[in-house]
């Protein structure tokens, strides 16, 4: 089954990719946060310290474990027959050590009452992305990168949109989540600017996904 291990790597270097484009995206909101806000000299470098040992160590370290196991889970259960049973064991065996990669999930105070909702919602974005994978992993054609393996996948920009929107979706459930009461998070300074930072994020980055579809679908 080469044709899984070289659809294996064509996935991970594109998440590793967006993984970057994210992290840096968010290392510059920050900045312009703080340039635009009424910040003492004392808050200032605590919160840029703290995002950058953030995204250079646990953000950067959590993410790529979550794509190595959200495409592990993928190949396993292909590589196996693709029962739902087995779907159903890998994802609750591994779902652990996805979430262990999850922001949310150390930088969130776990005996919090909304703690195991964010969990439930991670669990089910683990899902979507694993059954994802499997679509993208189980392509046989001739292809040579992320573009096409896509249209190959999603033959519209509508079914493309489609999945990406279920993906979105979970995300946005579980900032709202944070928003709505951000005493689930254990961050030592500047919550109120990290959590607008997530917003503002998140919001670039859906615009950026749905543009790109047009990029692939011209």
């Amino acid at each position: 089954m080469d044709y899984v291990e070289r659809n294996y790597k064509i996935l991970e270097d594109r998440m590793i990719e967006e993984m970057n484009t994210t992290l840096q995206f968010g290392r510059t909101l920050i900045d312009s946060e703080l340039k635009a806000g009424v910040f003492n000299i004392i808050v200032k470098p605590l919160v840029k310290t703290f995002y950058d040992t953030w995204s250079n160590n646990a953000a950067k370290v959590g993410t790529l474990k979550q794509i190595k196991t959200t495409l592990d889970c993928a190949k396993q259960i292909l590589q196996h027959g693709s029962s739902q049973e087995l779907f159903d064991d890998l994802i609750n065996n591994h779902f652990q050590e996805y979430i262990e990669g999850d922001q949310t999930y150390i930088h969130c105070r776990k005996k919090h009452e909304n703690f195991d909702k964010l969990k439930e919602i991670n669990k089910k974005l683990f899902i979507i992305q694993v059954k994802d994978a499997m679509k993208m992993m189980q392509i046989k054609q001739d292809i040579n990168n992320y573009d096409e393996l896509t249209k190959i996948v999603f033959k519209t920009k509508q079914d493309a949109y489609i999945s990406l929107i279920k993906n979105i979706d979970y995300n946005d459930e579980a900032i709202k989540l944070i928003e709505k009461d951000p005493s689930i998070l254990k961050l030592p300074t500047a919550k109120k600017i990290i959590l607008k930072t997530i917003r503002k994020g998140f919001e670039k980055t859906k615009l950026r996904l749905i543009q790109y579809l047009d990029t692939i679908y011209n």
